[in-house]
């Protein structure tokens, strides 16, 4: 006869009179800044979705994407609109304060399009 151990598999470890079974998580790659914001907006605004996704296990695979993916589209757009909006280190030596309002102004709308885009999706 099997003894109750057995039966439910896995391993366990004695803790007083009690056996408790050894848990453990998978280890998980980090989240940035991007993911923290993309589960924010899922905890708060989408429930279920978020609740879906944590309980399959799926959820931080879904932040670190999302993550990379917002990471890789900020970068790329920060030059793109930069070079368009002929921001460059030539203006910056001349006038450093008015070069550093036009970047914040990039990177602003940078951020709302990555955040209707990728965040609020």
């Amino acid at each position: 006869m099997k003894s109750l151990f057995e039966e439910l598999g896995g391993t366990y470890y004695q803790k007083g009179d009690y056996f408790l079974p050894d848990l453990s998580l998978p280890e998980t790659a980090p989240v940035g800044i991007w993911g923290q914001r993309r589960r924010h907006y899922l905890k708060t605004q989408q429930g279920p979705l978020y609740n879906a996704l944590l309980l399959s296990g799926k959820l931080n695979d879904h932040l670190v994407e999302v993550d990379a993916q917002a990471e890789a589209m900020f970068f790329q757009l920060v030059e793109q609109l930069a070079e368009q909006e002929e921001i460059t280190e030539q203006r910056k030596a001349e006038n450093q304060m008015a070069w550093v309002k036009r970047m914040n102004n990039v990177r602003n709308q940078v951020e709302e399009l990555i955040y209707n885009e990728l965040i609020y999706d």
